[in-house]
């Protein structure tokens, strides 16, 4: 059995949108990453890293990182046909996950969102937080450009559409203006049978 360990509203929501697409089974354990729990010595223990998401494995160990745990899954559920046997699709894949996690994500949300994880002086986070507006928007407008009037990201649905989904999640809640296209995308995505399933467990928890 699957372990996934997800913190709604993170990022991780795009592996449970995955996982309810590829209809596999796993055990849900929830990290609220809002109150440190990625750092409790447990779940240290089964994932030294500290992050979300992360992937337990039937043999033992975790995988962790977000295109390395949608590539393991598409390519162990060949049914689904979310993995292409063509290599240079399998390159555009992971093309598109990279720059969706690397830039628009790493360098863009995580300085809109929290900008005090690096600079103390309000001015600074101030400026930070408007470096990582600029950042998101040109992502926005790259990643729209590359979807054209396709369906999704890349013609059909892949996975790179369930990171494509968590940023605009975010888009949304930060208020960016999204492109035509994008915006039909998430609404698209929304309504899909997997993420009607995984809805419940995509909103963040409010404490008591």
């Amino acid at each position: 059995m699957l372990e996934f360990y997800h913190s709604p509203g993170s990022c991780s929501n795009g592996i449970l949108l995955l996982l309810h697409e590829l209809g596999a089974s796993f055990d849900l354990h929830l990290v609220d990453v809002r109150k440190g729990e990625q750092r409790a010595p447990a779940y240290r223990q089964a994932n030294p890293k500290g992050k979300v998401p992360a992937l337990g494995l039937p043999g033992g160990g975790v995988l962790t990182e977000f295109p390395a745990i949608a590539v393991w899954l598409a390519a162990h559920h060949p049914d689904a046909g979310l993995w292409p046997a063509d290599r240079m699709a399998q390159a555009r894949l992971v093309e598109a996950l990279d720059f969706m996690i690397g830039s628009v994500h790493m360098r863009g949300f995580t300085f809109v969102k929290l900008p005090q994880k690096f600079l103390s002086d309000p001015e600074g986070q101030a400026a930070l937080r408007a470096h990582g507006r600029d950042e998101v928007s040109r992502g926005l407008d790259l990643l729209s450009d590359q979807m054209g009037q396709g369906d999704y990201l890349l013609g059909e649905f892949s996975i790179a559409d369930t990171a494509l989904f968590f940023l605009l999640c975010w888009a949304e809640e930060e208020g960016f203006a999204m492109p035509p296209n994008l915006a039909a995308c998430l609404a698209r995505l929304r309504a899909r049978p997997a993420c009607r399933a995984a809805a419940p467990m995509l909103r963040r928890r409010v404490s008591a």
